[in-house]
């Protein structure tokens, strides 16, 4: 009788799973969108313009799934969430994947039952302090108030790093990088605490940018990436592979410019199957057999969006560094399409 039951309720759980698997996948097809949690605004990673088209390191990653599977790059909804409010917008259904400067952590994965899928930048926590303050080294902020986003990893982690440090801090909690801005600017703090990249963004949109500085201490480890909900097994492995595919698109030389003439030409057995040539790799993923040839004609390899987006040149200026390629010292690294 006990092994009936088991047996029932494993077989009923496998159930559900297979249902979840396919679900959102479907979804997306079925309403002809995507629907992308995004940031409420962080400058080169996402944000909307006077005219509310959105654009970012991040964005782009929504519109190549877009495009993967959809066949058009322009086919999403963009959803503001918040620190607070991200995770619960993917739990709920009211977006199909979160791809917003989220760190993977063990509690992210077990306790809120989500699946990080990929790492699409590797960052670090660090501290940006006006100039007159005086300050050289984080070790130095002994009693500063500083401005911090609720909901984030980022207060534990600051936390941590004063009670390591045997130091004190008085803390002022913000909702989201814009307001944390405002009440930097505005004095409210002495320094503000996020990812090295959010710092060096909101630095790039203050007028007098100069005149701030971020800390050299890194105090944490911050893989950020896309998230989709614990069970949804097929459209994680959607979103997975159309990043992956982007990264293979960067190590081949496969860009937004000469995708349809590598598609034609090359001998690259591995590119092949990446642009649909060969094999029936887009059908296996339940999207169109060239969806990956599609989504890096509209928004570029990876390299190509990180320079378009973030990098050197940009206002952001963010040196590749641990997201160059591994062939080039970094640690983007995309398992083998075969």
């Amino acid at each position: 009788m006990k092994k009936t039951v088991f047996f029932g309720a494993l077989a009923a759980t496998t159930l559900l799973a297979g249902l979840a698997s396919a679900g959102t996948l479907d979804d997306v097809k079925a309403r002809g969108e995507l629907i992308c949690g995004s940031n409420t605004g962080l400058t080169g990673f996402g944000a909307p313009d006077a005219s509310g088209n959105w654009a970012g390191f991040d964005v782009d990653l929504c519109r190549a799934i877009a495009a993967a599977v959809l066949g058009d790059a322009t086919k999403v909804k963009f959803v503001p969430t918040t620190g607070e409010t991200r995770f619960t917008a993917l739990q709920s259904g009211e977006v199909d994947v979160l791809i917003r400067n989220s760190t993977w952590t063990a509690t992210r994965d077990s306790e809120l039952s989500l699946d990080f899928v990929a790492v699409n930048y590797y960052d670090g926590q660090g501290f940006m302090v006006k100039k007159d303050l005086g300050v050289s080294s984080a070790k130095e902020l002994d009693g500063a108030t500083v401005c911090i986003q609720t909901g984030t990893t980022t207060e534990l982690n600051l936390a941590d790093f004063f009670k390591q440090n045997n130091i004190s801090y008085q803390p002022v909690t913000v909702g989201d990088d814009s307001e944390a801005q405002r009440q930097y600017l505005a004095g409210a703090c002495d320094a503000y605490t996020t990812d090295a990249s959010g710092l060096a963004a909101s630095r790039a949109t203050m007028p007098d940018a100069e005149n701030h500085i971020i800390l050299p201490e890194i105090i944490s480890k911050e893989p950020l990436g896309p998230v989709v909900r614990h069970g949804d097994s097929q459209w994680g492995d959607v979103v997975r592979w159309t990043y992956y595919a982007l990264l293979i698109a960067e190590e081949k030389g496969v860009t937004s410019a000469n995708v349809n003439e590598v598609a034609t030409s090359t001998t690259d057995e591995e590119v092949k199957r990446l642009l649909g040539v060969s094999g029936d790799f887009g059908a296996k993923f339940g999207i169109d057999n060239a969806g990956f040839k599609t989504a890096i004609a509209a928004v570029g390899n990876y390299g190509e969006i990180y320079a378009r987006n973030i990098g050197e040149g940009t206002t952001i200026n963010l040196a590749r560094g641990l997201n160059a390629l591994w062939t080039q010292g970094g640690l983007q690294y995309a398992p083998p399409f075969r």
